[in-house]
């Protein structure tokens, strides 16, 4: 579980934990909406269907709601801070993490839907799988 858990964060392959989720690094401002189509180290298709990650909407609508009100409370009622105060450094946190949170969303999902498979992963290592070279898409 806890090898599931770093693999979530570290937005990587779910059936490998190899391969990269996508291109560009977490905090990438650059291309952040594009994605490989299938995972670079062992080929497993990341778009299995259209329309796959409007559910990753979902998680990200839940979880960034709740983070903005424990935030903005935690800075109102256990800081003392003013409102705007409050709400000016929600905006500052929001605009820093809205892409490694839109991603994290994203390797959530695809996780709850792919699962591991060490064979694969032995696979990978041993360099056994010919993977056709990456392909991105800013498909959202």
């Amino acid at each position: 579980m806890a090898s599931i858990l770093a693999n979530i964060f570290a937005l990587q392959c779910p059936t490998c934990h190899q391969g990269d989720l996508f291109p560009t690094g977490s905090f990438s401002f650059n291309r952040p909406f594009d994605q490989y189509k299938h995972c670079p180290a062992c080929g497993q298709n990341y778009f299995p269907e259209p329309g796959f990650y409007y559910g990753s909407m979902f998680i990200s609508y839940i979880g960034s709601g709740f983070a903005c009100l424990a935030i903005v409370m935690f800075l109102r009622w256990v800081l003392g801070w003013s409102m705007i105060a409050s709400f000016a450094t929600l905006i500052a946190i929001v605009a820093v993490v809205f892409v490694w949170w839109f991603r994290f969303a994203r390797s959530v999902w695809i996780h709850m839907v792919c699962k591991y498979k060490p064979e694969v992963a032995a696979a990978v290592a041993s360099g056994a799988l010919e993977v056709p070279p990456p392909e991105t898409s800013d498909r959202s």
